[in-house]
């Protein structure tokens, strides 16, 4: 008798290497995994809010801290990483040294859903779909308006961008990105 052999364990030791070559770890209660953002994904990104020296960049989930770090360094802007991770905390803080922009960024140990946004005018996400859905209705009912929202590959649900923009970085661990940009004002949904 020919016996069926499981084929899980397979898909659980591929997706375990998926997550180490990609630099991903699972996310265990976490809104998203830490997967970096590509460095002309996050220059996109900034473009497409048009961050300035005038705004504050609030970078939710923001692992590595190259987001508030790249907002600092090319377009003047002061920034806010907020992470859980203190050892991704760490590497941004001296990310954020080695670019000579210490002054201009710094990096906060807090839950993002515990975060108080009224003060950015710009915020940027690499999170799961969920988690954005979740964030929606106080991104909604804390930002100003004017504020925009920038997010790496994952929409807000039914609440339609205001822009897309397709970005294609070859060697990362899909090669197609897409950012999607809203900005809070008349046309947005109620909280």
């Amino acid at each position: 008798m020919k016996r069926r052999q499981r084929v899980w364990p397979v898909v659980v030791v591929l997706t375990v290497v998926s997550w180490t070559l990609s630099g991903c770890t699972p996310t265990h209660g976490k809104l998203a995994p830490f997967v970096p953002t590509p460095q002309g994904v996050v220059e996109t990104m900034l473009k497409l809010a048009e961050v300035g020296p005038g705004d504050v960049v609030y970078d939710l989930g923001s692992g590595d801290g190259r987001i508030v770090i790249t907002a600092a360094r090319m377009f003047g802007a002061k920034g806010v990483g907020f992470e859980i991770d203190e050892a991704l905390i760490q590497g941004a803080q001296d990310s954020a040294r080695r670019a000579g922009v210490s002054h201009l960024v710094e990096f906060r140990n807090q839950d993002l859903m515990t975060v108080d946004l009224s003060p950015a005018t710009v915020v940027t996400l690499y999170l799961v779909q969920d988690a954005n859905l979740r964030l929606r209705p106080r991104l909604l009912s804390q930002l100003r308006p004017g504020a925009r929202v920038v997010s790496h590959d994952y929409t807000m649900g039914d609440w339609a961008p205001t822009r897309v923009e397709r970005v294609r970085e070859m060697g990362t661990l899909h090669d197609d990105h897409t950012i999607y940009l809203w900005r809070i004002g008349a046309g947005s949904p109620k909280p």
